[in-house]
C-alpha cells in the first residue's frame, strides 16, 4: 500500500534542467541541483544526460544515457561515444525481445498445448 510520503517529491534533491541540441545528433540535458529555496546548491555535482533517436523499421526507438564532462562543452564531447554504447545496448535488446518472441510462437502440429488439438495435428473422429 502506497501513501503520500511514497510520492512526494524530495526538496533536498531537487535539480533546476536547461536542454541544449545541435538539432542534428539530439539533446543533451544539464541538471543543476538547487535548494527548497531554488537557489544553487553547490555541495551536489552538476549532471549531464543526453538523449537521442534510433529508427527502426518498427519505429523510433529513444534513448537515453549520461554524460561525463564538469562543463557542457565537454558533455557534448562525451555525447557520440555514449550515443554509440546506448546505440549497441539497444540494438541487444531489441534481439533479445526477437528471441523471445520467436520462442512463444506456437505452431500448430507440436503438440495438445494451448488449445492446439493433438498432438501430430491429427483430427478426432
Amino acid at each position: 500500500m502506497s501513501n503520500e510520503a511514497d510520492n512526494a517529491m524530495d526538496p533536498n534533491g531537487l535539480f533546476r534542467e536547461e536542454n541544449y541540441t545541435d538539432q542534428k545528433m539530439g539533446a543533451i540535458r544539464k541538471l543543476i541541483p538547487i535548494t527548497a529555496d531554488g537557489s544553487d546548491d553547490p555541495g551536489r555535482p552538476v549532471a549531464f544526460l543526453g538523449s537521442a533517436q534510433v529508427m527502426t523499421p518498427m519505429g523510433a526507438i529513444p534513448l537515453n544515457f549520461a554524460l561525463d564532462g564538469a562543463t557542457i562543452g565537454e558533455a557534448a564531447e562525451d555525447f557520440a561515444g555514449k550515443a554509440a554504447i546506448a546505440v549497441e545496448e539497444a540494438g541487444r535488446e531489441l534481439e533479445r525481445m526477437r528471441r523471445e518472441q520467436a520462442s512463444q510462437i506456437v505452431m500448430p502440429g507440436q503438440g495438445g498445448q494451448g488449445g492446439m488439438g493433438p498432438a501430430g495435428g491429427g483430427i478426432i473422429t
